[in-house]
């Protein structure tokens, strides 16, 4: 018996859930930033070094003038996963982003580990942004900074490490760290500046690209030499230029009006994006070849071979501008992550701690800052780039479950403020002929139930409402890796018609569906007062895919490395954080959050025996923004 207490009391502290405080644009921190800041910020992570170098490799070797195709088809997947941020930003307008958001709607555990993922993603990303532009200053000073540190120091001569010391990068990367934890207004300025003139520098391209444009380069050899197999695998190499618009969410907790201005600065920065990357792209295709397309420096050896050499160094400032613009953002959303976690007692409080003066985490900046140069001076780009997109995935994948899982939890387990409920008026007649109102209204304490129709299905009725919801979720997230596994690694099996592959594949293919209908089962909450998905679960379900499908794509030493990190987290997590965590208090200590709420219409109590209520006023009060 005392096993299975104790087995009980661990399995609920896994699973725990963030409390919210009431006034959610209560903060530390200094709530500043405008719609255009947050747009800028996002614009600034995603359009860096990946339009001026990707772009390259995607068009020469995977898709030639296709490549559009493939921006536009990740820009679609990027987009799902934006809304179900855009979703969760404007609920919840605090730093940490998914971290933030799987902890109050899975739970501690699952928070945790897509927390220490997004610190790894950003960590990494400054890191491999530091590396790219000290390459870049390398390259326009022709290979001097890397000759002359190996001449000095010597070359290092060690599998996976970096072959000189970079204090280019290093430097670089102290530097803007340092200028970060000025505050987030100064972060948000300097980006402003870089980002601005990195969109100047494209639309130049653009412009240039299309005066210049030869259509015979989309017509002599194909439009989709590679077929439509290179388009979709050019998406898939695509899909790194979007990461970045969840520093958007990151920075909610300084926003201004976070309600309002997440969702559309989600929205702008995706469009605009999405737009710069389909006419650059075109305008490269247009100037030459897709086979002469440079996959180092795509956009000026382009310009070089039509003759326009001034382009050529114009391109090049720009990419170092658009580099320093990601290595701002980035820098300055990894502390607020780190700062989110500290906060809540799952890293060391320490690094939670704001300057008074900038209000800024300076520790944390100072920490982890550090810690991106370091792997600047050490590590080679393609080993820091492997790491970017894993942790970035998982975050995405489990955002979008989260949506779905929010959408179906009951009133009783939602921290969350409700519009009125809706009602209806109509007319009867009673006995006597004489007409009366009537009045049919759709109950908030509907949400995660049953349908009517649905009501008699075997084990379903029987569910509390919201577990089965969230358990199909969970069950449609395995069957979807599975099915995307066997996809990819069964391919030819499948396409040469064997038995066993085809069952599999129905099987999978069946379990996803039905999940999916246990899943739409059920009443969703579409209650919400901010910015929400539409065509939920649909949305979140086919982002959950695409990133679960783009996961599986990535090479067993990146997953390997992924568990190196993860067990290292895991260390910190049950030696440090299940104990010291702000949610790790008795129920004694939930008793000031229990309260009545009596109106006109009766009282209602408030229980929080299980997870924490805010009590929902039939009119709800609006928060000033």
């Amino acid at each position: 018996m005392a096993a299975l207490e104790w087995c009980s009391n661990f399995i609920s502290k896994l699973s725990r859930k963030k409390t919210l405080e009431k006034d959610l644009l209560e903060t530390p921190l200094k709530r500043c930033l405008t719609t255009f800041d947050l747009t800028l910020i996002g614009v600034g992570q995603m359009v860096g070094a990946g339009i001026y170098v990707l772009t390259g490799t995607i068009v020469n070797k995977m898709a030639g003038p296709g490549a559009i195709l493939s921006y536009l088809f990740a820009g679609i997947a990027a987009l799902l996963s934006s809304l179900c941020y855009a979703e969760f930003g404007a609920r919840i307008p605090k730093a940490g982003s998914a971290y933030t958001y799987t902890y109050v709607s899975l739970g501690e555990f699952w928070g945790f580990l897509v927390g220490w993922n997004v610190v790894l993603e950003g960590v990494v990303a400054a890191a491999s942004i530091g590396k790219a532009f000290s390459g870049s200053v390398d390259a326009l000073c022709n290979g001097a900074i890397r000759n002359g540190t190996i001449t000095a120091l010597g070359a290092i001569n060690v599998p996976g490490l970096s072959p000189y010391a970079d204090f280019v990068a290093f430097g670089a990367v102290v530097l803007v760290s340092g200028y970060v934890a000025l505050g987030a207004k100064a972060s948000a300025n300097l980006n402003s500046v870089f980002s601005v003139l990195n969109i100047a520098v494209i639309v130049l391209i653009v412009v240039m690209g299309f005066i210049h444009a030869d259509v015979g380069n989309w017509s002599k050899e194909g439009f989709l030499p590679f077929g439509i197999q290179g388009v979709f695998g050019g998406a898939a190499a695509s899909f790194v230029a979007y990461i970045g618009f969840d520093a958007i969410a990151m920075a909610g907790e300084e926003a201004a009006t976070p309600s309002k201005s997440i969702p559309r600065a989600v929205g702008i920065c995706m469009v605009l994006v999405t737009t710069l990357y389909l006419a650059a792209t075109a305008a490269l295709t247009l100037l030459v070849p897709y086979a002469d397309v440079s996959t180092s420096a795509p956009f000026p050896d382009a310009f070089s071979q039509r003759g326009i050499t001034w382009a050529k160094y114009v391109v090049a400032i720009g990419s170092l501008i658009g580099m320093a613009s990601g290595l701002v953002t980035n820098l300055f959303v990894v502390p607020r992550s780190i700062y989110a976690m500290s906060a809540d007692g799952l890293l060391f409080r320490s690094l939670a701690n704001v300057n008074e003066k900038t209000q800024t985490p300076l520790l944390a900046i100072a920490i982890f800052g550090l810690l991106s140069a370091l792997l600047t001076l050490l590590f080679e780009i393609d080993i820091l780039v492997e790491f970017l997109s894993i942790g970035t995935l998982v975050a995405y994948t489990v955002v979008a479950a989260g949506v779905i899982v929010l959408r179906y939890q009951p009133v009783s387990k939602s921290q969350f403020q409700f519009k009125p409920e809706e009602s209806q008026a109509g007319e009867s007649a009673d006995e006597s002929g004489e007409k009366r109102p009537l009045h049919s209204s759709r109950s908030h304490d509907d949400f995660g139930k049953l349908r009517g129709v649905f009501k008699s299905l075997p084990l379903l009725h029987h569910c509390d409402p919201g577990t089965a919801a969230s358990s199909a979720t969970i069950l449609m997230a395995v069957f979807m890796g599975a099915l995307c596994g066997l996809g990819l690694y069964a391919y030819p099996a499948i396409v040469g018609g064997e038995w066993w592959a085809i069952l599999f594949l129905t099987i999978l293919i069946l379990a996803v569906i039905a999940s999916f209908l246990v899943i739409i089962a059920h009443i969703q909450n579409t209650g919400s007062l901010t910015f929400q998905v539409p065509w939920v679960p649909l949305f979140p379900a086919v982002s959950m895919f695409l990133n679960i499908a783009l996961m599986l794509k990535l090479s067993y030493l990146t997953w390997l490395r992924l568990a190196v990190w993860v067990a290292v987290g895991l260390i910190i997590y049950f030696g440090y954080g299940m104990r010291h965590s702000v949610e790790n208090r008795p129920l004694s200590a939930y008793r000031h959050i229990v309260s009545y709420n009596t109106n006109d219409g009766g009282s209602e109590l408030q229980s929080m025996t299980s997870d924490p209520v805010e009590v929902q006023p039939e009119n709800p009060p609006k928060h000033a923004e």
